[in-house]
């Protein structure tokens, strides 16, 4: 009985094979999305503490109490984090009825402004505003699915952290095993860069997060805007999802000095500070903390941060970016999947294939027939 290889096979039979398997993979990460984002985020942060856990250890203190203290200051700082936004939030709610009353009094007048000048009646506008309040509540309920899985993702962090950095050991001699002794070296540079992408881009993305924070805030206290500080951080946060945050970042402050402000000035100053504040970071802090290691283009980031949030939700976009870095360094080091690491990178060529294979054609037509052969 022969037995085909699938290399061997036609190129419809790989290509179909490759796509059922990978539609299985994204069932499977669908259907064991509560297990597996709790893992995935717990993998990405074992690997951002492992060093001050060895550093802790090198200290002479024992492996289980360095791991241990490693995580409760993660847990303090994230805390003190927390705490100090939901002071501000505290300040917000105790303004929530004013802001409620002049919010509605802006609505009220647009409804006049829309029938005065566009010709739609007020109580058609009400029955347009009632559809889009109808077919939000699914949106609604997924986002507050989210934010269930994001709870649990929080319970059990600390656990899965724990227990990752304690038998880190027996999870890399398994990898190891899992290849052929003549990959060990592959699986060890690809170890080696995944673990420093990793803490490059989450450390990147931290200090990233608080420069954006402050000058988000700074820009907001100048212009006026009330809840400046709880606005400009919410909006540092938002500008963790990847292009698609900073555009909800810069709504929040618009409509806060909308309803809070008589006029459009302050609404044009804060797109235009917010403007130069996302000029700094992209071509600035982006390029230079956060991008050093996790070199991934810009088509490629916006695919897969909207492929995770279809996958995963908020916590798939995320995760998406620092997983396909993982993914890349992976496909650097296969012979047969370079390519795709080169679709991903952000590293533009100056020609194409098909230009240098037409010009080694013409270069071969034009020399002399006994330098061709």
């Amino acid at each position: 009985m022969v037995r085909l290889n699938i290399k061997d096979a036609p190129f419809y039979k790989q290509s179909t094979t490759v796509l059922i398997g990978i539609i299985a993979l994204i069932y499977a990460f669908s259907v064991l999305a509560d297990i597996l984002i709790p893992l995935a985020f717990a993998a990405f942060l074992a690997v951002l503490l492992n060093p001050l856990s060895n550093w802790l250890q090198r200290l002479k203190m024992p492996r289980v109490l360095a791991i241990s203290l490693a995580l409760l200051i993660a847990i303090i700082l994230v805390a003190a984090l927390f705490y100090f936004l939901s002071t501000q939030m505290m300040q917000f709610g105790e303004s929530l009825p004013m802001l409620k009353q002049k919010f509605s009094e802006i609505f009220a007048n647009l409804k006049v402004w829309v029938s005065q000048h566009l010709g739609v009646a007020e109580s058609k506008q009400d029955q347009m505003v009632k559809q889009v309040i109808n077919s939000s509540q699914t949106l609604v309920g997924k986002t507050l699915n989210s934010l269930l899985g994001i709870l649990g993702i929080v319970v059990l962090l600390p656990v899965y952290i724990f227990f990752m950095m304690l038998y880190k050991t027996l999870i890399l001699n398994f990898l190891f095993e899992v290849f052929a002794e003549e990959n060990s070296k592959k699986v060890s540079e690809v170890l080696v860069e995944t673990k420093g992408a990793i803490q490059s881009y989450i450390v990147g993305l931290l200090i990233e997060t608080l420069i954006v924070g402050v000058m988000n805030s700074v820009a907001l206290l100048l212009l006026g805007v009330k809840y400046g500080i709880l606005i400009g951080s919410l909006g540092a946060i938002l500008n963790l999802i990847p292009y698609l945050g900073g555009i909800i970042a810069i709504a929040l402050p618009v409509l806060m000095a909308t309803v809070t402000k008589d006029g459009f000035s302050t609404q044009i100053g804060v797109i235009a500070a917010y403007s130069i504040i996302q000029f700094i970071d992209n071509n600035i802090l982006v390029p230079r903390i956060v991008s050093s290691k996790v070199q991934i283009n810009a088509l490629m980031s916006i695919i897969v941060v909207l492929l995770g949030n279809q996958l995963w939700g908020i916590p798939g976009m995320f995760l998406s970016i620092p997983f396909v870095a993982v993914l890349k360094i992976v496909f650097d080091r296969i012979d047969e999947l370079k390519p795709w690491g080169k679709l991903l990178g952000d590293n533009i060529p100056t020609r194409h294939m098909g230009d240098r294979w037409r010009d080694r054609r013409k270069k071969k037509a034009v020399l002399p027939q006994d330098q061709v052969t």
